[in-house]
């Protein structure tokens, strides 16, 4: 490998960072965006049941808010409970933003990598044909040399679509992650607002 490494020349070098970069994107994010860390089962049922109106429920929210993403969104709906219904909408949503971007974090890193790979291996190629072309004389040249040397100048282009492929599939995998977070969340939220307004029981 080292030595595949060692021919293609110094354009696999940024490809080998961006493979490094890549690999720890997608392992923090599988960490991450686990639906168990992002959406508790039952919360806002805890929520809801332990929540009292007029009583000091500092406690219960501070704890929503560091429990998980939904419970931020739910606390920000409780502290303006006793606002109009527009108002507790208008928190939940300000505080979904907040999280929806926390979600997204590190994704456009990753959907440039898996974009931008194959053309950094593109330019490693070129860059190696260049250099075979250019060291080769009139009536010298040698037609095994030759093929081994753009076999090796192909390396670039191989490596950023090995790159660019799981890059790809995992960039895409955590975008509707997270769309569907957000929506379970939006769920979450409506809920509880008919909840504290009498819409529901």
């Amino acid at each position: 490998m080292f030595e595949i490494v060692k021919a293609a020349g110094w354009p696999i070098w940024p490809l080998l960072l961006a493979s490094v970069i890549s690999v720890a994107l997608i392992i923090e994010r599988l960490v991450a965006l686990r639906r168990v860390k992002i959406l508790p089962p039952g919360l806002l049922q805890r929520a809801v049941g332990e929540f009292r109106r007029g009583a000091d429920n500092s406690k219960l929210l501070d704890d929503l808010e560091r429990h998980s993403p939904l419970g931020r969104v739910l606390s920000a709906g409780l502290r303006n409970v006793n606002n109009p219904r527009e108002v507790m909408k208008e928190s939940i949503e300000e505080a979904g933003s907040a999280v929806s971007h926390e979600l997204n974090r590190y994704l456009t890193t990753l959907g440039t990598i898996a974009s931008i790979s194959p053309l950094m291996g593109l330019f490693g190629t070129v860059i190696g044909m260049i250099e075979i072309f250019g060291s080769q004389t009139p009536g010298t040249g040698n037609p095994q040399q030759l093929a081994h040397g753009i076999s090796i100048a192909l390396y670039n282009t191989g490596f950023g679509i090995f790159i660019a492929i799981p890059s790809m599939i995992f960039w895409r995998h955590f975008r509707a992650l997270v769309d569907g977070y957000v929506v379970g969340m939006e769920q979450q939220a409506v809920r509880l607002v008919e909840y504290m307004h009498g819409d529901r029981k």
